[in-house]
């Protein structure tokens, strides 16, 4: 039974077992994630969930990156939100699941609320990334057509997370899986629209962690194959699944330090493509843009089924538009935060650009993924010139790594409406976390 050996694992895992490298890239992991949900915090969406919890109330035990102090699961609700609005939230390839978005807002209110230690914390990380990322891993590419993994199988991962903070028993562990399953959803149609969905996703899924686990402390029961049962999880929800990957080599190895980092504030299947155009960005500056006849794109299908878009209408839809990202590449070198504006929505030369960009699936770079999120990129120019580029990983990939230098910079970006020393602090507690309470954290973010 899966989620016998899941329980297993969970209840096993301690923190003196994790080697010095998984805990300073779980540390690296936490930056990146406050990163994100510091400047998510003022987005649209984000303060309708804010509003919303305050409407609904509740007891003080855990606090919003919006200011308010809450319940648990709202405070893992409005958090897992403001976490995934800019994009540029954490990714691991295989299992196409945005962890830190869904397993840190619940794990880290249950560790606020219950005055856990920060070593505890790091601890539910590490177990709630293992379980997101292989339950991804079963289920992709066919499940993520309709699904988005972050919400489904990153609820599992929440789950896991707060079930470890709160010490439950074996059984207690397995009873939580079955209601984090029956509940664990997430539907990409949003992306039609450009919806706030993507938002309700990581908040409702971190949410459902802590209210499962919950539930299974007081005894409520949960199916016990909830993941291989007949009407389970895999057979619901995947065309093809291989269940072997759910725990073949679990307790042996450390997934967390497969995760990728986001350097783009765009989709992640948009990266490889952005990669390229700002580097070529670099060499043909002084060119004339304009003389480009055409741009052809080779991707995986996946990437095209989510950012096949000529036409993007919003901010939020330009993120999902290869197109636009690729167009916004080559002309400004560049697609951090501030990259995507009304500005740059509207821009006319790039609105021209992206008119001679043609997409399409290149059958080899396909058949690499999930395990490579490539591209190639061919620039054809007036005067008979042609450039071709491909790139099999994305920057921030563990194939091509981003330091932890380039992560401070990001956090010091991202979180720029903060003080100086205020910032300070925040990542000083976080990369020496082991020696701290988990308040400690949450108290350095609201004062």
């Amino acid at each position: 039974m899966i989620s016998k050996q899941i329980a297993q694992y969970v209840a096993a895992l301690s923190y003196d077992q994790l080697p010095e490298e998984v805990v300073k890239f779980t540390k690296l992991c936490i930056l990146d994630y406050f990163s994100s949900l510091i400047k998510g915090r003022d987005a649209k969406p984000v303060q309708i969930m804010s509003e919303v919890v305050q409407q609904l109330g509740g007891t003080t035990q855990a606090t919003t990156i919006t200011g308010l102090k809450t319940n648990v699961a709202n405070a893992a609700f409005v958090n897992g939100g403001a976490s995934h609005v800019i994009e540029l939230d954490d990714i691991h390839k295989a299992s196409i699941v945005h962890a830190a978005t869904v397993i840190m807002p619940a794990a880290i209110a249950v560790a606020e609320w219950k005055q856990l230690s920060g070593k505890e914390l790091i601890t539910a990380i590490v177990a709630g990334y293992e379980i997101a990322f292989r339950v991804g891993e079963t289920v992709s590419p066919s499940h993520y057509y309709y699904f988005h993994n972050t919400a489904t199988c990153g609820t599992f991962g929440a789950t896991v997370a707060v079930a470890k903070l709160l010490n439950l028993s074996e059984i207690q562990i397995i009873e939580a899986l079955g209601s984090a399953g029956t509940q664990a959803a997430g539907l990409w149609e949003f992306i039609e629209d450009g919806a706030m969905s993507k938002q309700l996703h990581p908040g409702k899924a971190a949410m459902h962690g802590v209210l499962s686990c919950f539930l299974a402390e007081k005894g409520f029961t949960g199916a016990k194959q909830i993941f291989e049962g007949r009407r389970g999880f895999f057979e619901a929800m995947a065309d093809e699944y291989d269940q072997t990957k759910m725990t073949m080599g679990l307790g042996e190895q450390y997934k967390i330090i497969e995760n990728s980092f986001k350097v783009h504030a765009s989709c992640r299947h948009t990266h490889s493509v952005m990669d390229l155009l700002v580097s070529y960005y670099k060499k043909v500056k002084e060119k004339d843009i304009a003389t480009i006849e055409k741009i052809q794109i080779g991707t995986y299908e996946v990437a095209l089924n989510i950012t096949d878009d000529p036409n993007p209408n919003t901010i939020y839809a330009a993120k999902f538009s290869l197109q636009f990202c690729a167009a916004l590449a080559l002309l400004t070198g560049s697609g951090g935060y501030n990259s995507f504006n009304e500005k740059t929505l509207q821009d006319s030369s790039i609105r021209e650009l992206m008119k001679k960009i043609e997409v399409y699936v290149h059958e080899e770079i396909n058949e690499a993924y999930p395990i490579e999120w490539g591209a190639t990129v061919k620039v054809y120019w007036s005067n008979g010139e042609i450039d071709e580029m491909t790139s099999q990983y994305p920057v921030g990939d563990p194939e091509n790594p981003v330091n932890e230098e380039t992560l401070l910079l990001k956090f010091h970006e991202l979180a720029s409406n903060y003080s100086g020393n205020k910032r300070d602090k925040i990542i000083e507690i976080i990369l020496n976390l082991d020696e701290y309470k988990s308040s400690d954290l949450m108290d350095a973010i609201s004062s």
